[in-house]
């Protein structure tokens, strides 16, 4: 992987051995006049959604699927069975200009992976093809899926496209969307800049995604180049006391009058946990996530405490960046996924999933993507490259190899070119 050109990975795995190289085959196993599909979006929204179903659905129709045989599963899993929600007919002309539009076209919904019941109409509907469009709930519901066909002798090629806005699915270089997601949080950083830099002791303050991960915040902060301090989960911190986040900031507030954090969703839990003396364990949502403590407003109120008469501008875009149509990188990627994803499924590859590694696309069997989730590496190049960018220290009483780069007087590193 080439990290000048953009890779937000800092670890260049090596391909694994068991993973196939995506693309279309000579021969197929597949009579396309014979193909009932069916595609499912799961989870929370991301940009693209609607370009990976458009592209499943074009490259079905081009092998010769018929139009009333791909079916459109509504709001998820439940979808299956949920007698609310009856699944829709896609064609070609269903899903033309789809690419345009934002969300998706078929709703979605977090859990309600019911195996029995979708295995029970996957083989009512006489349903040979099945793609699920998800992260790593998605997936995994996924991987179920083709157990449970397998184990009751249900015949169905089940193909998985990874989705995930925090960029944290395991082996995969980048996940449709994140370029867009991004994009587009940089808008965020930059109001908070100029609403920071107008106001007398200014600081904004913006909460982006990432849950587990932090990739959305590192690149987003590295690109703009408007944030004073990133607050990611991989990276534990302090916020009082000489080495905290708030002391940093009264160097950087006395020497430029204002300064702009950004923090990842689900940084800082313990110390949000901790002020409020949370003795139970988080709740989970639908797709067994804990739910997150709102480490946004948390920071927000410590902020107006600890700098008494400061201007605090609290920006939280999460939806905004969610809901967006995405960018011309990302419509390519996702057609290409959902190309090779059509193309897997007539090759009569079943429970894999078809992502880009290494530059490659591939196909890689599930529970490979699943295992765990992908993480920004805290000792890596990327997130220090960010680090020296800004002169942001550890906000730790730990050891720090970077803190005799540090200028007190200054807030700045020197002579750190090399990260």
């Amino acid at each position: 992987m080439d990290e000048e050109t953009g890779d937000v990975s800092d670890v260049c795995l090596e391909l694994p051995a068991y993973a196939v190289r995506a693309g279309a085959r000579e021969n197929i196993l597949m009579d396309p006049a014979k193909v009932t599909a069916a595609i499912v979006t799961c989870g929370g929204l991301c940009p693209g959604l609607n370009n990976v179903v458009a592209g499943l659905v074009n490259k079905l129709m081009d092998y010769g699927v018929k139009g009333g045989n791909i079916l459109g599963i509504r709001y998820g899993f439940r979808g299956f069975y949920d007698k609310e929600f009856k699944p829709v007919l896609l064609t070609k002309e269903s899903v033309d200009g789809l690419q345009l539009l934002g969300g998706t076209i078929l709703g979605t919904s977090r859990g309600g992976a019911n195996m029995r019941e979708i295995v029970k109409k996957i083989d009512m509907w006489g349903i040979n093809m099945l793609f699920v469009v998800g992260g790593n709930g998605g997936n995994a519901g996924a991987n179920a899926i083709h157990q449970s066909c397998k184990k009751s002798d249900v015949h169905c090629a089940v193909v998985g496209i990874p989705k995930s806005i925090d960029n944290d699915i395991l082996l995969i270089d980048k996940c449709f969307g994140f370029d867009t997601a991004v994009e587009e949080a940089q808008r965020a950083l930059l109001a908070a800049k100029v609403e920071a830099s107008s106001a007398y002791k200014g600081i904004g303050l913006v909460k982006l995604m990432g849950r587990q991960s932090g990739f959305i915040a590192m690149q987003a902060s590295l690109a703009s180049g408007v944030v004073d301090a990133v607050l990611i989960p991989e990276v534990p911190f302090e916020i009082y006391g000489p080495h905290g986040l708030f002391h940093y900031l009264e160097g950087v507030i006395q020497r430029k009058g204002h300064a702009v954090v950004c923090v990842a969703e689900g940084a800082g839990q313990t110390i949000v946990a901790q002020s409020s003396k949370a003795s139970e364990p988080p709740a989970t949502d639908a797709s067994g996530n804990p739910i997150l403590m709102d480490i946004g407003k948390f920071l927000r109120k410590e902020i107006k405490s600890y700098f008494k008469g400061a201007d605090v501008k609290y920006i939280d875009p999460t939806y905004m960046i969610r809901a967006i149509p995405c960018a011309s990188t990302d419509r390519i990627y996702c057609k290409i996924l959902a190309h090779n994803a059509v193309h897997a499924a007539f090759a009569g590859y079943t429970g894999i999933t078809v992502g880009l590694v290494n530059t490659h696309y591939v196909y890689l069997p599930i529970p490979v993507v699943i295992a765990a989730p992908r993480t920004v590496d805290p000792k890596g190049k990327m997130w220090n490259r960010l680090r020296a960018s800004i002169g942001q220290p550890t906000f730790s009483s730990d050891d720090d190899p970077f803190s005799s780069l540090m200028s007190e007087d200054s807030g700045t590193m020197e002579g750190a070119v090399g990260v």
